[in-house]
């Protein structure tokens, strides 16, 4: 399959963005803000991702807010000023991962596909490739993975042949390296029928659940950071020149 049917795909597909969540872990630093609001190098995390999904194509961005939400909708309006369409679906109630995503379901059309993004993590991901592995697989989910020193803290991917994903690891508290999910993937429309409505996590509830069903991981080898507690926010902030290089490739590319 060529890769000018995925990069049609990414252009004419919409981004789920999941900006909802209360970020208790990162209180201590971020008081009064919701946690994708943190600042980087001046501006806030989530324009990072913004930027990212803008450089590769992605024309309409759904923003699956929650805590604090006010604060998200005034800052990017529109997104006219991103080069990006921005519609938001607003939780009334924590939802988690997989109600957000059900709750948005109105705001994708008719669409085949779309794209799901965790709005506290960075991934340096081509989305195209990403795109070109789903529909090549026929695939229900496509997860960007990365392989980490330490996968304690986020549970390892288990997979087969091909990219199959044939099972998730819990958290542990030994320190062990391993292939974690990333928080970027690509959906079928058929995965909404699975996600009941009401608070429920795609991580614990969802993808367990459609395990042999077409689940397909592509492992990535960029910059990965999530800015869930104040040790890896502070690491962000380290990095933030470098993580603004991997968002915008062409730029840093001239």
């Amino acid at each position: 399959m060529a890769f000018t049917e995925s990069i049609y795909q990414l252009k004419n597909t919409s981004a789920l963005l999941l900006v909802g969540g209360m970020g208790t872990r990162l209180r201590s630093v971020v008081s009064s803000a919701p946690k994708p609001m943190a600042t980087l190098a001046g501006k806030s995390f989530l324009e990072l991702l913004v930027k990212q999904l803008s450089q590769q194509g992605v024309s309409r961005l759904v923003m699956c807010t929650g805590y604090l939400a006010d604060q998200i909708h005034a800052h990017f309006g529109e997104g006219k000023s991103w080069g990006i369409s921005i519609e938001y679906s607003k939780e009334l109630e924590p939802l988690g991962t997989g109600g957000a995503v059900k709750l948005a379901e109105s705001h994708l059309g008719d669409a085949e596909f779309f794209l799901v993004m965790n709005g506290d993590s960075f991934m340096e991901v081509d989305l195209d490739q990403l795109f070109h592995v789903h529909l090549e697989k026929k695939a229900i989910i496509t997860m960007a993975v990365r392989r980490v020193e330490n996968a304690s803290r986020y549970g390892a991917v288990e997979l087969a042949g091909e990219g199959r994903i044939t099972g998730f690891a819990e958290k542990t508290t030994a320190e062990m390296p391993g292939i974690v999910n990333a928080g970027v993937y690509v959906f079928s429309r058929e995965v909404l029928r699975d996600i009941p409505a009401g608070p429920c996590s795609l991580e614990r509830d969802i993808f367990p659940k459609l395990l042999g069903k077409g689940m397909y991981a592509i492992e990535q080898h960029g910059v990965f950071i999530d800015i869930g507690t104040p040790e890896d926010y502070a690491k962000a902030q380290e990095i933030s020149e470098k993580l603004y290089q991997a968002a915008s490739p062409t730029q840093s590319a001239s």
